[in-house]
């Protein structure tokens, strides 16, 4: 039976308009290069729960925190900082041990990502946190620590590496144009890749991470990102889909297609063949991230997080392995790359 079939049997997907070139391409795909376990992971940022996974009981498992607590000088278009206001404020180096520790003793902390909003260079001022993080580490050892680095030198990433930070995240961006328009930076492509090779040369994983749609929803300089990425030892490729709620009024975003989303999904399963490529939390919801979801099923991701209704049945149903995982998609990497253990 054809995946076309196969999904127009599974009860989310049986009133969806697949586009059944695609479909049928990637099924043809798969047939030449057979498509390995999938991983779905469900990390505690947010409340998750389906009928086909379970959310994870222990609150605040892999929590977020937040340096700046919701302040950001940049205030991109794409996200205005809204994305910080669900974190757990650590305004101090005193204060994130503090929690930390509580979330330990409280919750089985297992692990934890910091990150903050930038400076009007995108940079976050991580520097003061080093001493913290190492002391979390020697206290802590088990725990999976990762940072969104925003744009950085070498010796930045090298103290916060030596800290004991496990994983450093980078968005990656291929246009001059975004970079000036949607994030508000006199900044250049050259900048991020100057991070990314920074970041490569520590001991940290590194987990790019593209944006797709990030130009007001239109693709631009996607491929280029992953071009650059394609030259880096990563530990893994994170996707992600603009969410066009968090544009302000006067600068708004379309949402783009899915056929569009996939045609990045399709060329970075080509260009990245020495680490995973996973679907991450940020998304449209709804009918987009149903069909979404599905052509990552069907392109061979390596994991996504919180899938949609359904897609662990289509994932089962062509063939695929699948298990679940409450880490974040950029820590929960044991079993895909073999490099760490993961964090829960």
């Amino acid at each position: 039976m054809g995946w076309m079939k196969i999904a127009s049997a599974i009860e989310p997907f049986d009133t969806l308009a697949l586009n059944e070139t695609l479909v049928s391409a990637l099924e043809a795909e798969a047939k030449q290069r057979p498509l390995g376990p999938l991983r779905f992971f469900t990390p505690t940022f947010r409340a998750y729960a389906s009928e086909e996974l379970s959310g994870c009981g222990g609150k605040n498992y892999f929590p977020a925190f937040s340096i700046t607590g919701g302040a950001c000088a940049l205030m991109c278009d794409h996200c205005q900082a809204k994305i910080l206001e669900p974190m757990i404020p650590a305004k101090s180096p005193e204060d994130l041990i503090r929690k930390v520790r509580d979330l330990v003793w409280l919750k089985d902390l297992r692990g934890f990502l910091l990150s903050g909003g930038s400076n009007r260079r995108n940079e976050v001022p991580y520097d003061r946190y080093a001493g913290a993080i190492a002391a979390l580490k020697a206290e802590f050892p088990h725990l999976r620590i990762a940072v969104h680095s925003a744009l950085i030198n070498f010796p930045r990433a090298q103290r916060l590496a030596e800290a004991g930070v496990d994983v450093a995240m980078l968005d990656m961006i291929g246009a001059e144009e975004t970079i000036r328009d949607v994030y508000h930076l006199d900044r250049t492509v050259a900048d991020f890749e100057e991070s990314l090779a920074a970041l490569c040369r520590t001991s940290m994983d590194v987990v790019p991470h593209i944006v797709i749609g990030l130009h007001y929803g239109r693709l631009l300089g996607e491929m280029k990102a992953l071009e650059i990425i394609a030259r880096y030892p990563v530990a893994a490729l994170v996707l992600v889909v603009v969410m066009p709620h968090y544009a302000p009024p006067h600068k708004p975003f379309a949402v783009p297609p899915p056929e569009q989303v996939a045609e990045v999904f399709v060329a970075a399963r080509k260009r990245i063949h020495h680490a995973p490529v996973q679907l991450g939390c940020a998304r449209p919801g709804g009918t987009h991230k149903l069909i979404t979801d599905a052509y990552a099923v069907m392109a061979g991701f390596d994991g996504i997080a919180y899938p949609a209704e359904g897609v662990v049945a289509l994932a089962r149903a062509i063939g695929r392995e699948v298990d679940q995982q409450s880490a974040c998609c950029s820590i929960g990497l044991d079993g895909l790359t073999g490099r760490h253990a993961c964090a829960a």
